[in-house]
């Protein structure tokens, strides 16, 4: 399998993060780590292992990057409009850097590229693709919670935590807005059943955004596992291994 790693620089951070590529053929895949993750945090949890055989065949090529958690979402010292604000900057990172550097590894054929997560990091696809459908058309999230109040969440929200918090702007989509996004937009929700999918709220909020998405019109599945199946990463591999063979 081949792997390589790079170090773009973002202007809006002031630093440089990491980008790892696993594979050398197929649809990229934007994959965001878990909470305050590394771009070698898929790899090491058995994620990129789990879909090797997919990766050596040329059906898809894997993006792994670092977050910006530490300085936004994870800051719990500061407001949640704060929090959101920042996370601007990770987003100008993935939009500026990382987009242009995936499509120039692509050929620069400006190829549509999946996004995908755990956890934080299934926060980060599904919000990155129902903002920005036209970079990424299909999001692949693993027990996310998708309201940012919810991470111990304090002091009054506008506009940056509204418009970063899916449980909130989804069911106020409508005009050509989201008549574009009925064409464009493909969203797979799994979430288990067991331990600590109620405690970080991602059961509930999978349940919740699959009903936002539904009542849109927005092309979603929705993929409840067994109440043995926990909020961790044999989970995520499992379920990571069953799907992502359909969409490459």
């Amino acid at each position: 399998m081949r792997e390589h790693w790079v170090e773009l620089f973002s202007p809006a951070i002031g630093t440089a993060g990491s980008v790892v590529r696993y594979g050398h053929y197929g649809r990229p895949v934007l994959v965001f780590p878990s909470e305050q993750g590394r771009a070698s945090d898929f790899a090491g949890n058995g994620m990129v292992g789990a879909v090797a055989d997919l990766i050596d065949a040329g059906r898809v090529k894997l993006f792994c990057v670092d977050s910006y958690d530490a300085a936004s979402w994870a800051s719990r010292d500061l407001p949640l409009e704060e929090r959101a604000r920042r996370h601007g900057a990770f987003e100008s990172w993935i939009v500026d850097q990382v987009v242009p550097f995936i499509h120039d590894d692509q050929g620069g054929d400006g190829a549509d590229i999946a996004v995908a997560g755990c956890s934080m990091g299934a926060f980060h696809a599904l919000n990155f693709a129902c903002k920005r459908a036209d970079l990424f058309p299909l999001a692949m999230c693993f027990s996310g919670n998708y309201d940012p109040s919810a991470w111990h969440g304090w002091g009054e929200r506008g506009d940056a935590a509204y418009f970063n918090s899916p449980a909130d702007y989804l069911g106020h989509l409508h005009g050509d807005h989201l008549d574009w996004l009925r064409t464009r937009l493909s969203v797979l929700l799994v979430c288990g059943q067991g331990q600590w999918e109620d405690t970080t709220g991602a059961l509930d909020s999978t349940r919740h955004v699959a009903g936002l998405l539904a009542a849109k019109g927005i092309r979603h599945e929705l993929d409840l596992w067994g109440y043995d199946v926990p909020h961790d990463w044999p989970s995520w591999r499992a379920q990571w291994a069953h799907h992502l063979p359909r969409f490459c």
